[in-house]
């Protein structure tokens, strides 16, 4: 049986991040959490980008774009989308899961989706540190893995 390892090391791979602007105050926690990771992990500074989108559903083109660049080796999508009173909240919640997962699959690229979707702020607030780290590390092992099942 040949098992794949996780790997976890981040040296000298180039980092997209796309954080949505729309609910800043869970965005910028979700990218202190997910940078504060990534230099953990051993990414230098130097190789991250921060794109940021007004919010969700613009998120996917741009991470398609930077994808396609074929600077990035890894993408991660930051971002909150809170419930509100209206069907809204579905729409974006789905087709930015929806646009994000095409992008990976259509470009190769693996992308970690940190865009929360909660009931309320409180659900946000108390998800977003440990969910920015998660991306920073689901990002750097689905590199490695997809990098490693490509070379066998």
């Amino acid at each position: 049986m040949n098992v794949i390892a996780k790997n976890l090391s981040g040296a000298g791979l180039k980092i997209g991040i796309v954080l949505s602007r729309f609910n800043s105050g869970i965005g910028d926690g979700l990218l202190a959490a997910c940078t504060e990771k990534l230099w953990a992990l051993g990414v230098n500074i130097e190789d991250i980008t921060i794109a940021s989108v007004p919010g969700a559903l613009e998120t996917p083109l741009v991470l398609q774009h930077m994808a396609l660049s074929e600077q990035y080796d890894v993408l991660i999508a930051l971002g909150a989308i809170v419930r509100g009173e209206t069907y809204h909240f579905e729409v974006v919640s789905n087709e930015s899961a929806r646009g994000i997962s095409d992008v990976q699959r259509n470009t190769g690229v693996p992308v970690a989706n940190a865009i929360l979707t909660t009931e309320d702020d409180d659900q946000a607030l108390a998800r977003m540190h440990i969910k920015g780290a998660e991306a920073a590390e689901v990002a750097i092992e689905m590199h490695h893995l997809v990098k490693k099942i490509q070379n066998t």
